[in-house]
């Protein structure tokens, strides 16, 4: 078996990726948020142009799948009339950034975050994976999530961190913005080819950007009600357009929220059924990780979202389920991690897609009888 490819960017709307079904075309919202007239729009456009599925990924965005060729221009000039397109592929590629979901309208992570925005084109040429993190609310909830350039909630205020260190340097809000711009001058001139991420040069970073703690770490987002609205789980990351669709119609949102932990947020509303959706936190499907598998990506060796649905309950821990050795779904670690190896899977005990499994060749018999604890 030949090892997987590593494509090194990700997807966009200007530049969609080629998959077993079609292209994946990419959106980010901005402020990680769509009003209700934009989602109910995407909803139709993923009917109309993909295979009638929106993904929400771990980096909250959303994604089409099964775009063919000859609809990706189409489909751009309606994302654009429902203002989910940058104008500019290059401002596009530039805009990774997480946002903590539970902002106020107008309050600093809303503000820091549009500036940001309004700032792309100041920023040096990157790589494609850099993001950054706005995670400024009263307690940080980004901290696990993949991002080079952190601006939170200090202990002392806040402080802008590079990602892998301890501490961060202090700011106020009327230079965090110009900071967070001169840290990514000094990343894009310190990096190469084996070091990407910021992670991987914080020992080269001059100490004046150390120093000051960050602040306490919030609670995990569960589905169910919140302050700001209504939150529910998409098993997978999968959304079916049709049935999120519904689900906005008929509670009457204003608006809807994604975040990188396959939850989305529906403002303004009390959380009303939905058994197309995670509603119980205690669900297992939310602590299960599949990505789409085969046929629908090229390098998957299996299919691989109904044995993890049919292991989910099963599982003592998180349960990982990867097409291919690359792991797309889940970079962390799992308690169970299977990985697909020519039709069959290969069984990595607290470890990752790319680890050295224990057990090899399972067939999914095999698999529904084994004891896993």
């Amino acid at each position: 078996m030949s090892a997987p490819i590593v494509q090194g960017w990700c997807p966009g709307a200007h530049r969609p990726m080629m998959s077993g079904d079609g292209l994946v075309v990419r959106v980010r919202p901005r402020l990680a948020r769509l009003t209700a007239d934009q989602a109910l729009g995407l909803c139709d456009l993923a009917d109309r142009f993909g295979n009638g599925s929106i993904d929400l990924t771990n980096r909250a965005n959303l994604q089409l799948r099964g775009v063919e060729d000859y609809d990706h221009q189409p489909l751009l000039k309606e994302l654009a009339a429902l203002n989910l397109l940058d104008a500019e592929p290059g401002i596009e590629v530039r805009r990774n950034i997480l946002v903590t979901p539970l902002y106020q309208a107008g309050d600093l992570t809303a503000r820091l975050t549009q500036e940001l925005i309004d700032r792309l084109a100041e920023l040096p040429a990157l790589p494609a994976k850099f993001g950054f993190a706005i995670d400024t609310g009263p307690a940080r909830l980004l901290n696990a999530d993949s991002a080079d350039i952190r601006l939170e909630t200090g202990v002392d205020g806040l402080i802008l961190r590079a990602d892998g260190c301890e501490t961060g340097r202090p700011m106020t809000e009327a230079d965090a913005i110009d900071h967070a711009i001169a840290l990514a001058m000094w990343f894009s001139k310190t990096y190469t080819s084996e070091t990407r991420r910021m992670a991987r040069v914080i020992d080269a970073l001059p100490q004046e950007w150390q120093g000051h703690a960050p602040g306490p770490v919030g609670s995990k987002l569960q589905p169910g009600p919140c302050d700001l609205g209504a939150l529910y789980g998409a098993a997978f990351g999968s959304l079916p357009a049709r049935k999120l669709y519904d689900l906005i119609d008929d509670s009457g949102a204003a608006a809807l929220r994604v975040t990188p932990w396959r939850l989305i947020l529906l403002e303004g509303v009390a959380a009303i059924p939905a058994t197309e959706f995670v509603t119980d936190a205690s669900d297992p499907l939310m602590t299960t990780d599949a990505c789409p598998g085969a046929p629908f990506c090229p390098q998957a060796q299996v299919e691989t979202r109904d044995i993890a649905r049919a292991l989910a309950a099963r599982i003592p821990g998180r349960l990982h389920v990867s097409g291919c050795a690359k792991g797309c779904a889940r970079m962390g670690l799992a308690d169970i991690t299977l990985v697909g190896a020519n039709g069959r899977f290969d069984l990595v005990k607290q470890g990752r897609a790319g680890d050295e499994p224990c057990q090899r060749g399972l067939d999914p018999e095999t698999l529904m009888t084994m004891d896993f604890t």
